[in-house]
């Protein structure tokens, strides 16, 4: 199962199990921080509806753990693009040389 790969990509090319794997892990951090932030962005709205000043106070350190949950998204999205390019960068380097091969039978002779 490690050796699969998966077709099916517009260009007919294919993606690496592994590759695979990495994103479907990626997005489910991902998707597990955003559910965090909801709950956060709902705690905060509500200590501010109450303006009482401790939890205005909680607030504070709520914003914080949003802010660096934020981050933690972004550094995950830029984790999936890198993989992405590394793997798009390997499929279309090995379908090149095939490539090349063909354009260059494609020519046209001309009556001298």
């Amino acid at each position: 199962m490690e050796d699969e790969t998966y077709s099916g990509l517009g260009n007919g090319g294919e993606i690496d199990t592994k590759v695979v794997q990495t994103f479907q892990k990626n997005f489910v951090q991902v998707q597990n921080i955003l559910d965090q932030n909801r709950l956060l962005i709902n705690e905060i709205n509500q200590n501010h509806e109450t303006k009482i000043p401790d939890n205005l106070t909680r607030n504070v350190g709520l914003i914080r753990e949003l802010n660096n949950n934020i981050r933690r998204v972004v550094d995950l999205y830029a984790d999936l693009s890198t993989s992405y390019t590394k793997s798009m960068d390997a499929s279309s380097s090995d379908g090149d040389s095939n490539g090349a091969m063909k354009s260059g039978g494609n020519k046209r002779n001309r009556p001298a």
